[in-house]
């Protein structure tokens, strides 16, 4: 797909012309990773933090919020759950924890593969390739860690380094394919600022990058943040703003899909936050091929609260499982059997195998 031809889908409104967009995703979905909805349990196991980012109800200077971190205990409780319910991967999710250490996540990285035949997927923050690796070596499948922009004055903005640290998340990225993950990334859609050439040039990244999945959605600041105050961050030109709406959202889903065709792609809470009754079915009719219904125990889902009015927060894991599958049926989809793995990583992986047979001729 051509630049101006992002550009021109990005900026169309008029509903006619968007079913044709939604048609050729939803048939580019269907044709390079089939029906199948794939299911992932989702597992928040800390909500501690030592970032200062703008937007994210997590920052370490939060005061007002409670903090958690699940038990090894807790999160294999819920790892099981996923097994009952069918699902084949989970996904670890936390603030950027320096508690949750190389050796204890690659214990229960190798608990979790011992007593379940789930996929493991992390989304950890920024962590040294050390830990990666050791991660990596303990059974860990994927990592996901989304560069959120490629417009580097806007991240900087949005993500401030650590003190004596330099955040560089596409190297990052080039670290996790060279140990053999399933990569994942993304952008947040709609950031002050944020104009349409900035996400023209992060849809063509996606590509550029190869992704295994691709995560995106709106840029949602929780209010007792710097950035809640749009006063400290001014708009980009009226007709240059990206806008984070939940149009924009299946706008960058359909094209993401025809970028990457291969791609593991979510139709994500945020979405769903935006759209309670039908954001994740819509996206999943253009483009999306995966769900993260939420297992972390209520009592600790309500306190990571990156942005306020999460979707899903007070349901049970087993409620969230039986809504899923109702509206997957209520759109003529299933859900999937097995990992899940993506076409992307099987085709690349195809690769590497042949290139190490003709290497050792």
């Amino acid at each position: 797909m051509q630049r101006n031809e992002i550009l021109y889908w990005l900026r169309e409104t008029d509903p006619v012309r968007l079913d044709d967009l939604w048609r050729l995703a939803d048939r580019t979905r269907q044709d390079h990773v089939g029906g199948e909805v794939h299911l992932r349990g989702l597992i928040e196991l800390s909500n501690h933090c030592v970032r200062l980012c703008g937007y994210c109800g997590l920052r370490a200077d939060n005061v007002g919020l409670r903090r958690y971190r699940m038990s090894d205990d807790e999160v294999l409780a819920s790892a099981h759950e996923a097994v009952g319910f069918g699902y084949g991967t989970v996904v670890l999710q936390s603030g950027e924890d320096p508690a949750l250490t190389c050796w204890r996540m690659a214990g229960l990285i190798q608990r979790i593969k011992a007593e379940t035949p789930l996929a493991v997927t992390l989304s950890l923050g920024e962590r040294t390739d050390d830990e990666l690796a050791a991660w990596r070596q303990a059974g860990a499948n994927r990592y996901l860690l989304r560069f959120e922009t490629s417009n580097q004055e806007l991240y900087a903005r949005i993500h401030p380094p650590r003190p004596g640290q330099m955040s560089n998340r596409l190297t990052i990225l080039e670290t996790l394919r060279e140990l053999g993950y399933e990569v994942g990334s993304g952008v947040l859609i709609g950031i002050p600022g944020q104009t349409y050439d900035d996400l023209a040039n992060d849809i063509e990244l996606f590509a550029r990058l190869d992704l295994d999945m691709v995560g995106v959605g709106p840029y949602l600041c929780h209010p007792d943040t710097p950035l809640a105050n749009r006063n400290v961050w001014p708009n980009a030109p009226d007709d240059e703003q990206v806008p984070r709406d939940e149009q924009m959202v299946y706008k960058v889903i359909a094209l993401t899909r025809l970028v990457c065709p291969r791609a593991n792609i979510p139709a994500t809470t945020a979405l769903a936050t935006l759209n309670t009754h039908q954001g994740r079915e819509l996206g999943l009719t253009r483009g999306a091929n995966v769900v993260m219904p939420n297992l972390t125990p209520r009592e600790y889902r309500v306190l990571y609260e990156i942005y306020p009015n999460k979707a899903c927060i007070a349901e049970t894991g087993e409620a969230c499982h039986h809504c899923l599958n109702a509206r997957l049926e209520s759109i003529g989809r299933r859900p999937g059997h097995g990992r899940g793995d993506s076409p992307n990583y099987e085709r690349r992986a195809v690769v590497f195998q042949r290139d190490d047979l003709h290497g050792s001729e």
